[in-house]
């Protein structure tokens, strides 16, 4: 396996040079193409009965460290002010590991540089090189390598870390969030992770993106990656790990006056109906509601003015019970209707969108007399209206043909915010395209595992959600009025039959849904169909 991994490595970098290669003058000869080597390292690499302060390491040509913090793994952990590393921003033939305090005992430990070793003339990389020695009498020598993926995105995931903690009787589920693990590594700029000198038995494996660089799971800003069961080495040699945000524990944020109507209440994690209790003589003068905002994780409060309000007493419910807070008016915000409410398309609407306007009070009401929309031969053209859920949208509907244009107009009192303002009048106009203009894709799905319920999202290369199919009775599916670009076919096995891809979590050993990608991007071109099949082993 290692030898494969190597010779995977050195067509890379043989391909990686050949793409580079430019026309040019004469410069004297050949480039410098080769690593530093090194020559001698003083204690000898994996020496036992370790018991030196520093180790020196000679190599056959001028050096010098790059992203060393960055690059540098070693394993076990050390705390920082542990070791030194020299010289750092210098250059020279020697680079010594400078122990501050001695080491633990009967421990085989590893410092892999990563590619943080470069020569001083090209800046050519030394590779993964390491240094390993034991404070007892004999080397761990086993080795534990694997693959990186991301569960959902279909992009690698990057700068992994790699953790172990044995399974002894400390071990908790709680272990990964206080410990640092025993053993630790990273795929540093690929997703290749290969951990070396690790001893016989059973871990716990743990494949984190350590955002904070302290070696413990941070359940706000980390992905995180795990198996079910423990690993056991030596039995144990390849681990693909997939890589996952958990949804993080509800908390509430902050809460604030935005003005004499509004309340904005901010919260982390998955909110699901978590309450905000009012102060009751508050809540008598007049009945309020809450809104969603569409781009952070904000509830939002609305209610008829009060006068004189200088204070409101209210209480967070959390579990059993119920935080306290008192807000006061602070740097009020005003707003209104007339002047926040747009139209959200741009000039061209396609045949599967919907014209929408927006506004940001609530909107509580719409007078369908009070708007006209008429085709590019100003005749009147039908349509309904509805209010969004969130009271935040009003959405216009109506039968399109192509190549046609379209003019909105919202007169006075079209639309009603939920205070009795009312929009000015507002002009919008938009045309459609040619069918041609459009492409068509059949997809048909063969699958073997015919009794877990899935649905699959047409997606743009970067990732941006086009549509969201439901799985049907025949496996198969047309959609047409798809706008010529390139796209990629998201498969999820949606096990719980809930409409949406759930994540995993680590305390409840649960994995995340199943998720899989057509091999290839599909180029898809105007006035063209395609037909794929998708396979799901």
């Amino acid at each position: 396996m290692k030898k494969s991994v190597l010779l995977i490595l050195s067509v890379i970098a043989l391909l990686s040079t050949s793409r580079c290669a430019k026309r040019g003058s004469p410069s004297g000869g050949p480039k410098d193409s080769l690593p530093p080597v090194l020559v001698s390292a003083t204690p000898a690499h994996k020496t036992v009965n370790f018991d030196a302060d520093r180790v020196v390491m000679v190599f056959d040509e001028y050096v010098q460290l790059k992203s060393v913090a960055d690059q540098l793994i070693v394993s076990p952990p050390l705390d920082r002010d542990a070791y030194t590393i020299y010289p750092e921003g210098t250059v020279s033939k020697k680079i010594e590991i400078r122990l501050n305090e001695p080491p633990r005992k009967n421990t085989t430990f590893n410092f892999n540089f990563g590619a943080s070793i470069v020569d001083y003339n090209e800046g050519n990389a030394y590779p993964f090189f390491s240094y390993t020695f034991s404070t007892g009498d004999y080397l761990d020598s086993l080795e534990l390598s694997g693959i990186v993926k991301n569960a959902y995105a279909i992009d690698p995931p990057s700068r992994v870390s790699i953790h172990l903690y044995p399974i002894d009787s400390t071990f908790t589920d709680s272990t990964i969030y206080f410990q640092k693990p025993l053993y630790v590594g990273n795929t540093l700029d690929s997703v290749y992770f290969n951990l070396q000198s690790l001893a016989p038995g059973k871990y716990e494996f743990l494949a984190i993106q350590d955002v904070s660089n302290n070696y413990f799971f941070d359940q706000n800003m980390d992905k995180i990656g795990f198996f079910e069961t423990p690993i056991e080495l030596p039995q144990d040699s390849l681990k693909f790990p997939l890589m996952f945000f958990e949804i993080p524990n509800f908390k509430w944020g902050q809460a604030r006056f935005v003005n004499d109507h509004h309340l904005e209440f901010s919260y982390f994690g998955a909110y699901e109906q978590q309450q905000v209790v009012f102060d009751s003589a508050f809540v008598e003068q007049g009945q309020g509601f809450f809104t969603r905002d569409r781009k952070k994780d904000t509830l939002h409060y609305w209610f008829q003015p009060i006068e004189g309000l200088d204070s409101l007493q209210l209480g967070f419910k959390i579990a059993d019970s119920i935080r306290p807070q008192t807000i006061k008016p602070f740097r009020l915000v005003e707003d209104s209707l007339l002047v926040n409410i747009q139209p959200q398309n741009g000039s061209i609407i396609h045949f599967m969108d919907t014209l929408k306007i927006e506004s940001n009070l609530p909107i509580t009401a719409v007078d369908e007399k009070q708007i006209a929309l008429f085709d590019v031969d100003t005749l009147d053209v039908p349509f309904t209206t509805s209010i969004d859920e969130n009271k935040d949208r009003v959405y216009i509907h109506f039968d399109k043909v192509q190549n046609d244009t379209y003019r909105l107009q919202l007169f006075p009192n079209a639309v009603t915010d939920f205070l009795g303002a009312t929009n000015d009048t507002i002009m919008h106009q938009v045309r459609t395209q040619s069918v041609e203009s459009y492409g068509t894709l059949f997809l048909t799905v063969k699958r073997k595992d015919t009794d877990i319920p899935y649905f699959f999202e047409l997606i743009t290369e970067d990732g941006k959600l086009i549509r969201k199919i439901p799985q049907n009775a025949a496996d198969f599916y047309t959609l047409d009025y798809l706008i010529p670009q390139k796209y990629q076919i998201r498969f999820v096995k949606d096990r719980n039959g809930n409409g949406r891809w759930d994540t995993g979590n680590y305390l409840e050993k649960r994995q995340p849904e199943e998720v899989i990608y057509l091999e290839e991007a599909l180029n898809l071109r105007a006035n063209w169909e395609l037909n794929e099949t998708i396979t799901i082993e």
